[in-house]
């Protein structure tokens, strides 16, 4: 049965008629797809949706903490996100997902190749994709899938003629980061002017009607892509100003009101102070969880899955930092929520998943061999509580992108340390995180052997990723 919920809303700008029409007059242009014939086959059917492929929808959000949901125990106290919630109590949460670069780019690429950026390319926010790396779209499509690509894509350089997907809309303004307030979209290759919209709504009010738009009985994947909650942190008017009187004093005891006009954090963009920018981010996100509520009332669980995650986490005075990119745990770790067919409501996964596996796991819902070159892996036994791990390390991976006053850095962390080395700048770190969960105590200079082990267990993933292993 469908998650309860209201009906969902009519089409304010006449979809069907408007893209659909917009996308024949231009051709589909750049975003036609290819004819579904020499892709990979279907494997086998999919048992848990009743035998049919089962509906795949991705919710993607842009620098959303892993803590700052409410399901979670140590979340902010004035942070309420019900719908997040309700997603989770009809799924499973990751507890211990992490992406394999803290940045928008890289980590978007990852989610749809399953390749650590070393591999797909796109390795900071300046280097372009390449548009010959294969998308979990194009084995879905080949096997009968409707395709669509809702939202950021913010990879540098053309946008793609994505292959696999037959509806493709998002936005270039700002340099792809988009604007919160009328930002126009590019419709199947046509620019659009979006009057009187708010963002987060805009892309849901147009993912809704493109699910409404689909045969019946021919499985569909849809990838929803937010500009929530990245800077500039501007809520819907419902909730600006909500958390006006909150009390934000769960802020690191080591912030400082003006930490943003520091060198490591002036390039962020979130100038001024920071208990105000602060709580325009959880406004922001208030809105975000608004919005995910109207789509998962509008799916069926029986036969569709959905997937909630963001593409990396955000400092917010942590280490006297504001932003991403360092592998610190509030940068690296992110929600993740699964619900669906097959999977446990309620329940919870302590394995070690990455931004790389989805790709993997998506296909394999969906019962479609794997994308050769995936280095992720599919979390679906986990997921539905018939298997208990994935992998007990990790390795991430940050490249300099000027002007940010990042060092370019690798990490290996496993359950209990994360060791970071940097390409210039600071020496090797080694923190426990167990007793010192909020890195604040570098033990290298303490701990010489386990420095040895780690930098040896980080040459050797390194390696493995380079010659493109699954890790």
């Amino acid at each position: 049965m469908p998650i309860a919920g209201p009906p969902p809303r009519p089409s304010r700008r006449g979809f069907l008629a408007g893209v659909l029409g917009a996308a024949g007059v231009a051709g589909v242009g750049a975003c036609a797809p290819p004819e579904p014939t020499g892709g990979r086959p279907v494997a086998v059917p999919v048992t848990d949706a009743g035998g049919k492929h089962p509906n795949l929808v991705v919710i993607v959000s842009d620098d959303h903490r892993w803590d700052h949901v409410s399901y979670h125990p140590d979340h902010p106290p004035f942070l309420s996100t019900p719908n997040l919630d309700r997603l989770a109590s009809e799924g499973v949460v990751g507890e211990n997902t992490f992406v394999t670069t803290a940045l928008c780019s890289p980590s978007r690429g990852t989610f749809l190749s399953g390749q650590y950026a070393s591999r797909h390319g796109v390795q900071n926010n300046l280097t372009a994709w390449n548009a010959e790396t294969e998308t979990f779209f194009e084995p879905l499509m080949a096997a009968g899938y409707d395709c669509a690509f809702i939202g950021k894509w913010h990879m540098p350089g053309q946008l793609p003629d994505l292959r696999g997907v037959d509806t493709f809309i998002t936005f270039t303004a700002e340099e792809g980061q988009g604007q919160y307030i009328d930002c126009p979209l590019l419709i199947n290759g046509v620019m659009t002017e979006r009057p009187d919209t708010y963002i987060t709504e805009d892309l849901t009010d147009l993912a809704l009607e493109w699910i409404h738009s689909r045969p019946p009985g021919k499985p569909y994947a849809l990838w929803l892509a937010h500009k929530a909650v990245h800077h500039r942190f501007t809520p819907p008017e419902k909730f600006a100003g909500a958390l006006q009187g909150a009390d934000l004093s769960d802020l690191p005891p080591e912030s400082f009101a003006f930490q943003s006009l520091t060198d490591e954090n002036i390039w962020e963009g979130t100038l001024g102070d920071l208990k105000n920018l602060y709580r325009r981010y959880n406004e922001t996100l208030l809105g975000l969880d608004d919005q995910i509520g109207r789509v998962i009332d509008d799916v069926d669980l029986t036969d569709t899955y959905v997937v909630y995650t963001s593409d990396n986490g955000y400092s917010w005075g942590e280490h006297v930092l504001t932003g991403k990119r360092w592998a610190y745990e509030e940068n690296t770790r992110v929600p993740f929520i699964a619900a669906g067919p097959g999977i446990p409501p309620g329940s919870t996964t302590d394995a070690l998943i990455l931004n790389a596996d989805l790709a993997p796991t998506l296909l394999d819902w969906a019962r479609v061999d794997p994308l050769p070159d995936a280095q992720g892996q599919s979390v679906a036994p986990v997921l539905a509580g018939k298997k208990d791990a994935v992998r007990d390390e990790l390795m991430y991976e940050y490249f300099p992108d000027y002007p940010y006053h990042v060092p370019g850095l690798q990490a290996v962390r496993d359950d209990r340390w994360l060791y970071v080395e940097y390409d210039t700048g600071p020496e090797p770190q080694l923190f426990d995180i167990v007793a010192d969960p909020r890195t604040q105590n570098d033990l290298a200079a303490q701990n010489p052997e386990k420095v040895a082990e780690m930098a040896r267990r980080l040459a050797d993933l390194r390696q493995r990723v380079d010659r493109g292993e699954v890790v």
